[in-house]
């Protein structure tokens, strides 16, 4: 069965928005896998703005599950927050400073002499590496010679043309991941995946291994709670 990795940035950025600790962002990552989250990720960036550098140390502690740490590996600060902390696997963003959520994957061909070098360094650390692509065979082919045991494929496109039509919107992706699959990468998946949309994406792509999912599925705890909302995302994936 494809993993579940609930993203709790957005707990943080609650938090945040009033200066103390409610709610309490360790309690949820531990609530988060007593309710059958298969991974707790975060997406630190520069700025802080939800997930702080100390809650990562702090999560390290507690997370029992699968620990995945996003985010812009050309921030020598996020390079140095992983290596500290060695979470199970690291998703390499291509983020530029302030941008408000990812919004595009690695150009693998352009960058490849530099993912082939940052990659080795979080091996090194017997740090799994997962990339963020856009689902474009070339892209693929070329983040399999980066020395990534994955990828992560962005998933905003198929999110937005779901409604439209769905078939349209998941044959790339579908290349993609079984070009990846023949490459031998391992496939993740995230981005605006939902309750409406998860089920046909998991049932279509294959050999996916994992997806992170964070705004929409705090969103629908907000009305569902939150163990019943994971238990509903779970379900969409068996």
């Amino acid at each position: 069965m494809t993993r579940l990795s609930v993203n709790i940035n957005k707990i943080a950025t609650l938090r945040n928005s009033r200066g103390g600790n409610n709610p309490d962002l360790i309690q949820v990552a531990k609530d988060c896998e007593n309710f059958g989250a298969q991974g707790i990720t975060v997406h630190p960036r520069p700025d802080e703005r939800h997930i702080r550098y100390n809650d990562v140390y702090e999560l390290k502690k507690i997370v029992t599950t699968e620990f995945n740490i996003e985010g812009n590996c050309q921030e020598q600060k996020f390079v140095d927050l992983v290596l500290a902390v060695k979470p199970e696997q690291v998703t390499l963003v291509p983020d530029a400073l302030g941008q408000i959520t990812s919004n595009h994957g690695w150009d693998t061909i352009s960058n490849q002499d530099y993912l082939k070098e940052i990659i080795g360094v979080f091996k090194n650390a017997g740090i799994r590496v997962s990339i963020f692509v856009d689902p474009v065979v070339e892209m693929v082919e070329a983040a399999a010679t980066t020395g990534t045991d994955r990828i992560e494929l962005y998933t905003e496109a198929y999110a937005h043309n779901y409604l439209h039509n769905k078939e349209e919107a998941i044959a790339p992706y579908v290349k993609a991941a079984e070009k990846a699959h023949q490459l031998s990468l391992g496939i993740n998946a995230g981005h605006d995946l939902d309750l409406e949309n998860l089920k046909y994406f998991a049932e279509n792509i294959p050999a996916l291994d994992e997806v992170s999912i964070g705004h929409a599925l705090i969103s629908d705890a907000l009305y569902y709670g939150l163990e019943n909302t994971i238990q509903m995302y779970l379900r969409q994936l068996v």
